[in-house]
């Protein structure tokens, strides 16, 4: 393994074409971790507190280590968090094999905790990312403290209607075909459907943020893999979903023996709010955060709350 600091912004690379630089917001930090077949690109805050304990961010799908920028500040006193960009996404390159998988996803976080030692972290997910995290705390027990989930993709049996055009992407030829169809929408165009898909009140998004997630889709439609790693992932979810015995997703929550945090918001277009219910009772010790005014990425919009939550997870973590 070999690991490369990378101050500033970053202009991502890819099959030769080279495209706008990836943000790195005041404070944060990048830098390059290579495995055998793999890279993947690790967001962090610089500090000079030390004895913390280690934590790492998983994004959802078609996300990025930026998921967690409002987050981070807010717990880099109790913890020294990481951000990982999954395989494909973010500024973190395909994976040599094209495996895009929920298992794939959650190796790759392995092995990035494995090389970097830093194990056993307060792992934090949203979306897939929560479902990630969910197969590595079942998986390795040893390699997690706690485990917080925010809006995990965990298999519903009558999918919200918002989810749809997810599970359509995983069927193939549909991503080639939607790319096509789309080919005139505006990087704004875009990112207001992604707002209104994924946040509870897209009006709490500031003028500054809007900017810079048109700036990072206009970054993003640049990658020649970008439709790839969007459908393979998505078909990595839709075929967790299918899993049965052992190794189906509510099975290994049952597993996992990390106390848990939940947070679900009420206005989730893509994951229901109805099951906070069924994941509190699976997961074996697990507490639950309801915000009734958030969407789907509740970590930004409402960040204060999910670290207020996290910290106290944490403290009890610590105290017993």
């Amino acid at each position: 393994m070999s690991s490369t600091e990378l101050p500033g912004a970053v202009a991502a690379t890819a099959a030769g074409l080279r495209v706008s630089a990836v943000r790195v917001a005041e404070g944060e930090r990048l830098r390059s971790v290579t495995l055998p077949g793999l890279t993947l690109k690790v967001r962090f805050r610089p500090s000079d507190r030390t004895g913390r304990p280690p934590a790492l961010y998983v994004h959802g799908l078609g996300g990025s280590s930026q998921n967690w920028s409002d987050l981070m500040p807010l717990l880099e006193d109790v913890v020294d968090g990481e951000a990982v960009d999954l395989p494909g996404f973010g500024d973190s390159p395909p994976p040599d094999d094209g495996n895009y998988s929920l298992t794939a996803h959650a190796r790759a976080v392995i092995r990035l905790l494995d090389a970097g030692a830093r194990g056993p972290v307060h792992l934090i997910g949203n979306s897939l990312g929560g479902a990630v995290s969910t197969r590595v705390a079942a998986a390795r027990p040893d390699l997690v403290r706690t485990l917080t989930l925010v809006s995990p993709a965990l298999p519903e049996l009558r999918a919200q209607r918002g989810a749809w055009p997810t599970a359509l992407l995983a069927l193939p030829g549909v991503a080639s075909f939607f790319t096509r169809m789309t080919r005139d929408w505006t990087a704004e165009q875009r990112v207001r459907g992604v707002l209104s898909l994924c946040y509870g009140d897209p009006g709490r998004v500031t003028d500054e943020a809007f900017r810079h997630a048109v700036q990072e889709m206009e970054r993003r439609l640049a990658l020649p893999y970008f439709w790839d790693a969007m459908a393979r992932s998505a078909r990595g979810i839709v075929d967790a979903y299918t899993l049965g015995g052992q190794h189906g997703l509510w099975r290994q929550a049952e597993r996992v023996l990390a106390p848990t945090l939940l947070v679900y918001g009420g206005r989730d277009r893509l994951v229901s709010f109805r099951m906070a219910r069924r994941a509190a009772a699976a997961f074996r010790d697990s507490r639950l955060l309801t915000l009734p005014e958030a969407g789907h990425v509740a970590m930004m919009e409402y960040p204060q709350a999910v670290a207020q939550a996290v910290r106290e997870l944490i403290d009890d973590y610590d105290g017993s």
